[in-house]
Protein backbone atom coordinates (compact mmCIF):
# COMPACT_ATOMS: atom_id res chain seq x y z
CA UNK A 1 0.00 0.00 0.00
CA UNK A 2 2.86 2.18 1.13
CA UNK A 3 4.74 1.81 -2.33
CA UNK A 4 1.54 2.15 -4.37
CA UNK A 5 0.96 5.89 -2.73
CA UNK A 6 4.61 6.40 -3.38
CA UNK A 7 4.85 5.33 -6.66
CA UNK A 8 1.28 7.51 -7.57
CA UNK A 9 3.11 10.33 -5.95
CA UNK A 10 5.74 10.19 -7.91
CA UNK A 11 3.29 10.54 -10.87
CA UNK A 12 2.13 13.57 -9.98
CA UNK A 13 5.55 14.75 -9.24
CA UNK A 14 6.35 17.49 -12.49
CA UNK A 15 8.75 20.08 -13.20
CA UNK A 16 6.60 23.17 -12.55
CA UNK A 17 5.51 21.67 -9.27
CA UNK A 18 9.25 20.90 -8.34
CA UNK A 19 9.95 24.80 -9.33
CA UNK A 20 7.28 26.06 -7.33
CA UNK A 21 7.67 24.11 -4.20
CA UNK A 22 11.70 25.19 -4.67
CA UNK A 23 10.51 29.08 -4.99
CA UNK A 24 9.06 28.69 -1.72
CA UNK A 25 11.54 27.18 -0.16
CA UNK A 26 13.59 29.76 -1.26
CA UNK A 27 11.24 33.21 -0.03
CA UNK A 28 11.10 31.37 3.32
CA UNK A 29 14.74 30.74 4.09
CA UNK A 30 15.04 34.78 2.65
CA UNK A 31 12.36 35.85 4.82
CA UNK A 32 13.81 33.79 8.02
CA UNK A 33 17.16 35.24 6.60
CA UNK A 34 15.42 38.85 7.54
CA UNK A 35 14.42 37.70 11.25
CA UNK A 36 18.05 36.22 11.43
CA UNK A 37 19.62 39.63 10.73
CA UNK A 38 17.85 41.28 13.09
CA UNK A 39 18.70 39.36 16.09
CA UNK A 40 22.05 37.61 15.37
CA UNK A 41 25.11 38.74 16.13
CA UNK A 42 25.87 35.95 12.98
CA UNK A 43 23.81 37.65 9.96
CA UNK A 44 22.10 35.24 7.38
CA UNK A 45 22.83 37.78 5.12
CA UNK A 46 26.06 37.15 3.22
CA UNK A 47 28.30 40.38 3.13
CA UNK A 48 28.85 40.14 -0.23
CA UNK A 49 25.64 40.91 -0.84
CA UNK A 50 26.03 44.40 1.63
CA UNK A 51 29.03 45.02 -1.18
CA UNK A 52 27.13 44.58 -3.97
CA UNK A 53 24.37 46.87 -2.88
CA UNK A 54 26.75 49.86 -1.70
CA UNK A 55 28.10 49.84 -4.84
CA UNK A 56 25.05 49.84 -6.91
CA UNK A 57 24.58 52.93 -4.55
CA UNK A 58 27.90 54.50 -6.31
CA UNK A 59 26.23 53.61 -9.78
CA UNK A 60 23.26 55.45 -9.09
CA UNK A 61 25.42 58.56 -8.25
CA UNK A 62 27.38 58.44 -11.50
CA UNK A 63 30.08 56.99 -9.25
CA UNK A 64 32.74 54.50 -9.65
CA UNK A 65 31.35 51.08 -7.52
CA UNK A 66 34.99 50.08 -6.54
CA UNK A 67 34.73 53.03 -4.89
CA UNK A 68 32.77 50.74 -2.29
CA UNK A 69 36.21 48.75 -0.19
CA UNK A 70 35.95 45.37 -1.04
CA UNK A 71 33.96 45.39 -4.13
CA UNK A 72 36.18 43.01 -6.28
CA UNK A 73 33.89 42.34 -8.90
CA UNK A 74 32.30 43.47 -12.19
CA UNK A 75 30.74 46.42 -12.26
CA UNK A 76 27.93 44.50 -14.27
CA UNK A 77 26.52 43.17 -10.75
CA UNK A 78 26.67 46.68 -9.32
CA UNK A 79 24.18 47.67 -12.25
CA UNK A 80 22.13 44.17 -11.69
CA UNK A 81 21.49 45.36 -8.33
CA UNK A 82 20.36 49.23 -8.63
CA UNK A 83 16.64 48.06 -8.22
CA UNK A 84 17.47 47.38 -4.52
CA UNK A 85 17.52 51.25 -3.77
CA UNK A 86 15.31 51.78 -6.11
CA UNK A 87 12.48 48.94 -5.47
CA UNK A 88 13.30 46.73 -2.42
CA UNK A 89 16.63 46.00 -0.47
CA UNK A 90 16.20 42.19 -1.23
CA UNK A 91 15.62 42.93 -4.84
CA UNK A 92 19.15 41.11 -5.58
CA UNK A 93 18.13 38.36 -3.75
CA UNK A 94 15.25 37.40 -5.25
CA UNK A 95 16.62 38.03 -9.07
CA UNK A 96 19.36 35.27 -7.83
CA UNK A 97 16.66 32.70 -6.30
CA UNK A 98 14.89 33.06 -9.67
CA UNK A 99 18.37 32.41 -11.51
CA UNK A 100 18.67 29.36 -9.08
CA UNK A 101 15.37 28.35 -10.40
CA UNK A 102 16.33 28.74 -14.15
CA UNK A 103 19.74 26.78 -13.74
CA UNK A 104 16.78 23.95 -12.81
CA UNK A 105 14.73 24.67 -15.94
CA UNK A 106 18.43 24.45 -17.80
CA UNK A 107 20.09 21.24 -16.32
CA UNK A 108 16.26 19.78 -17.04
CA UNK A 109 16.19 20.07 -20.83
CA UNK A 110 20.39 19.29 -20.87
CA UNK A 111 19.41 15.77 -19.39
CA UNK A 112 15.97 15.58 -22.19
CA UNK A 113 18.76 16.56 -25.15
CA UNK A 114 20.54 13.56 -23.56
CA UNK A 115 17.74 11.24 -23.78
CA UNK A 116 17.35 10.77 -20.12
CA UNK A 117 13.86 9.45 -18.87
CA UNK A 118 11.50 12.03 -17.32
CA UNK A 119 11.84 10.70 -13.79
CA UNK A 120 15.30 10.18 -14.24
CA UNK A 121 15.64 14.14 -15.02
CA UNK A 122 13.31 15.06 -11.92
CA UNK A 123 15.35 13.65 -9.66
CA UNK A 124 18.44 15.22 -10.86
CA UNK A 125 16.82 18.44 -11.15
CA UNK A 126 15.70 18.16 -7.53
CA UNK A 127 19.79 17.64 -6.56
CA UNK A 128 20.46 21.30 -7.10
CA UNK A 129 16.52 23.15 -6.64
CA UNK A 130 16.03 21.00 -3.30
CA UNK A 131 19.42 21.28 -2.22
CA UNK A 132 19.68 23.26 1.20
CA UNK A 133 23.12 24.54 0.45
CA UNK A 134 22.40 25.66 -3.44
CA UNK A 135 18.59 27.76 -1.63
CA UNK A 136 20.85 28.98 1.16
CA UNK A 137 23.94 30.66 -0.95
CA UNK A 138 21.30 32.54 -3.23
CA UNK A 139 18.40 33.44 -0.59
CA UNK A 140 21.92 34.77 1.26
CA UNK A 141 22.31 37.10 -1.43
CA UNK A 142 25.01 35.33 -3.28
CA UNK A 143 25.68 36.11 -7.71
CA UNK A 144 27.05 32.56 -8.26
CA UNK A 145 23.67 30.96 -9.25
CA UNK A 146 23.69 33.78 -11.80
CA UNK A 147 27.49 32.86 -12.98
CA UNK A 148 25.66 28.99 -13.16
CA UNK A 149 23.08 30.50 -15.83
CA UNK A 150 25.79 31.91 -18.27
CA UNK A 151 27.93 28.86 -17.85
CA UNK A 152 24.68 26.16 -17.92
CA UNK A 153 23.16 28.20 -21.22
CA UNK A 154 26.57 27.76 -22.94
CA UNK A 155 26.94 24.05 -22.51
CA UNK A 156 23.18 23.86 -23.61
CA UNK A 157 23.83 25.52 -27.15
CA UNK A 158 27.38 23.61 -27.37
CA UNK A 159 25.54 20.57 -27.46
CA UNK A 160 23.02 21.70 -29.62
CA UNK A 161 25.71 22.10 -32.10
CA UNK A 162 24.45 26.41 -31.40
CA UNK A 163 28.15 27.48 -31.45
CA UNK A 164 27.66 31.03 -31.67
CA UNK A 165 25.02 31.15 -29.06
CA UNK A 166 27.96 29.09 -26.74
CA UNK A 167 30.39 31.58 -27.49
CA UNK A 168 28.26 34.68 -26.55
CA UNK A 169 27.40 33.22 -23.13
CA UNK A 170 30.60 31.60 -22.72
CA UNK A 171 32.22 34.82 -23.17
CA UNK A 172 29.57 36.96 -20.97
CA UNK A 173 30.71 34.28 -18.60
CA UNK A 174 34.20 34.81 -18.52
CA UNK A 175 33.73 38.58 -18.13
CA UNK A 176 31.55 37.98 -15.04
CA UNK A 177 34.28 35.71 -13.49
CA UNK A 178 37.39 34.98 -14.66
CA UNK A 179 37.32 30.84 -13.77
CA UNK A 180 35.20 29.90 -16.79
CA UNK A 181 37.93 30.17 -18.92
CA UNK A 182 39.70 27.12 -17.43
CA UNK A 183 36.85 25.42 -20.13
CA UNK A 184 38.44 26.97 -23.13
CA UNK A 185 40.95 24.20 -24.04
CA UNK A 186 38.39 21.29 -23.45
CA UNK A 187 35.45 23.38 -25.61
CA UNK A 188 38.08 23.68 -28.24
CA UNK A 189 39.17 20.06 -28.35
CA UNK A 190 35.15 19.15 -28.54
CA UNK A 191 34.97 21.33 -31.46
CA UNK A 192 37.49 19.39 -32.98
CA UNK A 193 36.46 15.95 -32.36
CA UNK A 194 32.70 16.76 -33.31
CA UNK A 195 33.81 18.21 -36.38
CA UNK A 196 36.10 15.20 -37.28
CA UNK A 197 35.46 12.25 -35.08
CA UNK A 198 37.94 10.29 -36.32
CA UNK A 199 40.44 13.05 -35.51
CA UNK A 200 43.03 11.92 -32.71
CA UNK A 201 41.74 8.24 -32.06
CA UNK A 202 44.78 6.34 -32.48
CA UNK A 203 46.42 7.88 -30.23
CA UNK A 204 43.40 8.33 -27.48
CA UNK A 205 43.68 4.80 -26.83
CA UNK A 206 47.53 5.16 -25.52
CA UNK A 207 46.98 8.59 -24.23
CA UNK A 208 48.11 8.53 -21.14
CA UNK A 209 51.45 6.21 -21.15
CA UNK A 210 53.23 6.61 -18.14
CA UNK A 211 56.08 8.45 -20.50
CA UNK A 212 53.62 11.16 -21.69
CA UNK A 213 54.15 14.10 -21.24
CA UNK A 214 51.42 16.79 -20.68
CA UNK A 215 53.31 18.80 -23.81
CA UNK A 216 53.02 16.15 -26.09
CA UNK A 217 49.87 14.84 -25.53
CA UNK A 218 48.98 18.25 -26.51
CA UNK A 219 50.47 18.69 -29.37
CA UNK A 220 48.93 15.61 -30.77
CA UNK A 221 45.24 16.51 -29.39
CA UNK A 222 46.03 19.79 -31.79
CA UNK A 223 46.62 18.66 -34.51
CA UNK A 224 44.83 20.54 -37.05
CA UNK A 225 43.92 23.56 -35.31
CA UNK A 226 42.11 25.62 -35.92
CA UNK A 227 38.62 24.53 -37.74
CA UNK A 228 36.17 27.21 -38.92
CA UNK A 229 33.87 26.08 -35.28
CA UNK A 230 37.05 26.74 -33.42
CA UNK A 231 37.96 30.02 -34.68
CA UNK A 232 33.93 30.52 -34.83
CA UNK A 233 33.93 30.21 -31.17
CA UNK A 234 37.50 32.01 -30.19
CA UNK A 235 35.92 34.85 -32.14
CA UNK A 236 32.58 35.49 -30.79
CA UNK A 237 33.56 34.30 -27.51
CA UNK A 238 36.56 37.03 -27.63
CA UNK A 239 33.99 39.59 -28.62
CA UNK A 240 32.15 39.63 -26.14
CA UNK A 241 34.51 39.55 -23.20
CA UNK A 242 36.39 42.31 -24.45
CA UNK A 243 33.18 44.61 -25.46
CA UNK A 244 32.09 43.92 -21.86
CA UNK A 245 35.26 44.70 -20.02
CA UNK A 246 36.25 47.35 -22.90
CA UNK A 247 33.14 49.31 -21.86
CA UNK A 248 33.47 49.13 -18.15
CA UNK A 249 37.55 49.99 -18.25
CA UNK A 250 36.71 53.02 -20.53
CA UNK A 251 33.95 53.96 -17.75
CA UNK A 252 36.08 53.28 -14.47
CA UNK A 253 40.15 52.38 -15.71
CA UNK A 254 42.46 50.34 -14.62
CA UNK A 255 40.84 49.72 -11.18
CA UNK A 256 38.69 48.04 -12.38
CA UNK A 257 41.22 45.32 -14.57
CA UNK A 258 42.71 45.47 -11.23
CA UNK A 259 40.08 44.72 -8.62
CA UNK A 260 37.89 42.27 -10.76
CA UNK A 261 40.68 40.42 -12.23
CA UNK A 262 44.53 40.91 -11.24
CA UNK A 263 43.40 40.78 -7.41
CA UNK A 264 42.34 37.52 -7.33
CA UNK A 265 45.72 35.98 -8.68
CA UNK A 266 47.13 37.46 -5.30
CA UNK A 267 44.06 36.94 -3.64
CA UNK A 268 45.01 35.62 0.35
CA UNK A 269 41.99 34.88 2.43
CA UNK A 270 43.46 33.02 6.16
CA UNK A 271 39.83 32.67 7.85
CA UNK A 272 37.09 31.11 6.33
CA UNK A 273 38.81 29.05 3.98
CA UNK A 274 38.72 25.70 2.54
CA UNK A 275 41.38 25.65 0.38
CA UNK A 276 44.64 23.58 1.44
CA UNK A 277 46.68 26.29 1.64
CA UNK A 278 45.11 28.28 4.11
CA UNK A 279 46.78 27.38 6.96
CA UNK A 280 50.71 27.80 5.11
CA UNK A 281 49.61 30.83 4.07
CA UNK A 282 48.14 31.60 7.51
CA UNK A 283 52.09 30.55 8.52
CA UNK A 284 53.76 32.45 6.14
CA UNK A 285 52.08 35.67 5.78
CA UNK A 286 54.09 38.58 5.59
CA UNK A 287 56.78 37.12 4.73
CA UNK A 288 58.94 36.97 1.54
CA UNK A 289 57.95 33.54 0.60
CA UNK A 290 53.97 34.82 0.61
CA UNK A 291 53.76 36.08 -3.01
CA UNK A 292 55.93 33.31 -4.57
CA UNK A 293 54.01 30.34 -2.63
CA UNK A 294 51.03 31.76 -3.79
CA UNK A 295 52.42 31.77 -7.18
CA UNK A 296 53.59 28.15 -7.12
CA UNK A 297 50.05 27.22 -5.72
CA UNK A 298 48.86 27.88 -8.87
CA UNK A 299 51.14 24.70 -10.32
CA UNK A 300 49.39 21.46 -9.37
CA UNK A 301 46.22 22.95 -10.65
CA UNK A 302 47.86 23.79 -14.00
CA UNK A 303 48.91 20.23 -14.45
CA UNK A 304 45.36 18.57 -13.32
CA UNK A 305 42.65 20.83 -15.43
CA UNK A 306 45.81 20.43 -18.36
CA UNK A 307 45.30 16.61 -18.14
CA UNK A 308 41.12 16.72 -17.88
CA UNK A 309 41.01 18.74 -20.65
CA UNK A 310 43.07 16.24 -23.09
CA UNK A 311 41.60 12.91 -21.41
CA UNK A 312 37.99 13.75 -20.52
CA UNK A 313 36.83 16.44 -23.51
CA UNK A 314 34.60 14.26 -25.34
CA UNK A 315 32.26 14.78 -22.93
CA UNK A 316 32.17 18.11 -22.31
CA UNK A 317 30.36 18.04 -19.54
CA UNK A 318 31.78 15.83 -17.61
CA UNK A 319 35.05 17.45 -18.59
CA UNK A 320 33.59 20.51 -17.27
CA UNK A 321 32.93 19.37 -13.94
CA UNK A 322 36.09 17.32 -13.18
CA UNK A 323 37.82 20.73 -14.00
CA UNK A 324 35.85 22.80 -11.83
CA UNK A 325 36.20 20.40 -8.81
CA UNK A 326 40.04 20.37 -9.28
CA UNK A 327 39.99 24.00 -9.76
CA UNK A 328 38.01 24.71 -6.11
CA UNK A 329 39.57 22.32 -4.36
CA UNK A 330 43.31 23.03 -5.06
CA UNK A 331 42.17 27.00 -5.15
CA UNK A 332 44.35 29.28 -2.67
CA UNK A 333 40.98 30.63 -2.20
CA UNK A 334 37.85 28.50 -1.45
CA UNK A 335 34.61 29.87 0.19
CA UNK A 336 31.41 27.62 0.24
CA UNK A 337 29.55 29.65 -2.50
CA UNK A 338 32.85 28.43 -4.69
CA UNK A 339 31.32 24.51 -4.20
CA UNK A 340 28.32 26.21 -6.06
CA UNK A 341 30.66 26.29 -9.60
CA UNK A 342 30.73 22.22 -9.68
CA UNK A 343 27.17 21.65 -7.85
CA UNK A 344 25.66 22.92 -10.71
CA UNK A 345 27.21 20.73 -12.98
CA UNK A 346 27.05 17.74 -10.91
CA UNK A 347 22.66 16.80 -11.69
CA UNK A 348 23.96 15.94 -15.38
CA UNK A 349 26.28 13.36 -14.02
CA UNK A 350 23.75 11.34 -11.96
CA UNK A 351 21.70 9.74 -14.37
CA UNK A 352 24.77 8.04 -16.26
CA UNK A 353 26.51 7.20 -12.46
CA UNK A 354 27.22 3.17 -11.47
CA UNK A 355 27.01 4.58 -7.53
CA UNK A 356 23.89 3.55 -5.11
CA UNK A 357 21.85 4.95 -3.07
CA UNK A 358 24.37 4.18 -0.09
CA UNK A 359 27.28 4.95 -1.83
CA UNK A 360 26.21 8.60 -2.94
CA UNK A 361 24.51 9.10 0.61
CA UNK A 362 28.09 8.05 2.86
CA UNK A 363 29.91 10.24 0.37
CA UNK A 364 27.07 13.33 0.84
CA UNK A 365 27.53 12.98 4.62
CA UNK A 366 31.12 12.54 4.45
CA UNK A 367 31.27 16.19 2.36
CA UNK A 368 28.59 17.90 4.67
CA UNK A 369 30.66 16.60 7.75
CA UNK A 370 33.46 17.98 6.41
CA UNK A 371 32.38 21.53 5.70
CA UNK A 372 30.39 21.34 8.84
CA UNK A 373 33.80 20.43 11.04
CA UNK A 374 35.53 23.14 9.39
CA UNK A 375 32.53 26.31 9.31
CA UNK A 376 32.05 25.47 13.51
CA UNK A 377 35.70 25.73 14.19
CA UNK A 378 35.62 29.08 11.52
CA UNK A 379 33.14 30.00 13.82
CA UNK A 380 34.83 29.51 17.08
CA UNK A 381 38.14 31.37 15.81
CA UNK A 382 35.90 34.45 14.53
CA UNK A 383 33.88 34.90 16.50
CA UNK A 384 34.48 33.05 19.91
CA UNK A 385 38.35 33.85 19.72
CA UNK A 386 39.52 30.80 20.55
CA UNK A 387 42.40 29.39 18.86
CA UNK A 388 41.42 26.78 16.40
CA UNK A 389 43.76 27.51 13.53
CA UNK A 390 45.94 24.07 15.29
CA UNK A 391 42.66 21.56 14.04
CA UNK A 392 43.99 21.39 10.70
CA UNK A 393 41.95 17.61 10.79
CA UNK A 394 38.88 19.66 10.27
CA UNK A 395 40.36 20.84 6.47
CA UNK A 396 41.76 17.47 6.20
CA UNK A 397 38.23 16.02 6.82
CA UNK A 398 36.69 17.83 4.36
CA UNK A 399 39.50 17.50 1.59
CA UNK A 400 39.82 14.01 1.71
CA UNK A 401 36.22 13.38 1.73
CA UNK A 402 35.84 16.15 -1.46
CA UNK A 403 38.91 13.94 -2.73
CA UNK A 404 36.93 10.43 -2.17
CA UNK A 405 33.65 11.86 -3.81
CA UNK A 406 36.17 12.09 -7.28
CA UNK A 407 38.14 9.41 -6.76
CA UNK A 408 35.72 6.54 -6.13
CA UNK A 409 35.35 3.81 -8.31
CA UNK A 410 31.73 4.16 -8.98
CA UNK A 411 31.39 7.50 -9.88
CA UNK A 412 32.29 7.09 -13.30
CA UNK A 413 29.22 9.00 -15.35
CA UNK A 414 29.46 6.05 -18.00
CA UNK A 415 26.92 3.54 -17.58
CA UNK A 416 27.86 -0.26 -17.92
CA UNK A 417 26.05 -0.55 -20.82
CA UNK A 418 27.95 2.64 -22.31
CA UNK A 419 31.54 0.46 -21.56
CA UNK A 420 29.67 -2.60 -23.04
CA UNK A 421 28.20 -0.84 -26.11
CA UNK A 422 30.53 1.57 -26.80
CA UNK A 423 28.93 1.99 -30.23
CA UNK A 424 25.67 2.56 -28.70
CA UNK A 425 26.91 5.04 -26.77
CA UNK A 426 25.12 8.80 -26.73
CA UNK A 427 27.68 11.29 -29.25
CA UNK A 428 27.87 13.67 -25.98
CA UNK A 429 28.77 10.64 -23.55
CA UNK A 430 31.16 9.37 -25.51
CA UNK A 431 34.37 9.28 -23.47
CA UNK A 432 35.68 5.80 -23.03
CA UNK A 433 37.78 6.48 -19.80
CA UNK A 434 35.92 6.16 -16.37
CA UNK A 435 37.02 8.60 -13.46
CA UNK A 436 39.41 5.96 -11.94
CA UNK A 437 41.38 5.56 -14.99
CA UNK A 438 41.56 9.42 -15.77
CA UNK A 439 42.58 9.98 -11.87
CA UNK A 440 45.74 7.38 -12.86
CA UNK A 441 46.07 9.20 -15.89
CA UNK A 442 46.46 12.68 -14.13
CA UNK A 443 48.89 11.17 -11.76
CA UNK A 444 51.09 9.56 -14.96
CA UNK A 445 51.40 13.39 -16.56
CA UNK A 446 51.65 15.19 -13.69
Amino acid sequence: MFLRAVAAFRERITLRVLLLVSLVFRLALLLYGEWQDSRFAVKFTDIDYHVFSDASRHVIHGESPFLRATYRYTPLLAFMLVPNHLLFFSFGKVLFILCDLLVGLIINEILRLKGVKRHSRLLSVSVWLLNPLTATVSARGNAESFLAVLVLLSLLCLLRGRVTLSAVTYGAAVHVKIFPAIYSLPILLYLQDRDNPGAGSSCHKRLFKPSSSVVSLLLKRTRGFPNVQQLRYVVVSSAVFFSLTGIFYLLYGSEFVHEAYLYHVTRRDIKHNFSPYFYLLYLIQGTSLSLPVGLLAFLPQVGLLLAAAISLHRDIVFCCFVQTFVFVTFNKVCTSQYFLWYLCLLPLLLPFSNMGLRQWTAITTLWFTGQGVWLFLAYCLEFKGYNTLHSYCGWLDFSSSSSMSLLSPESSPLTPSHLSHPHKTHPHLSHPHSSVEMTANVKNTT
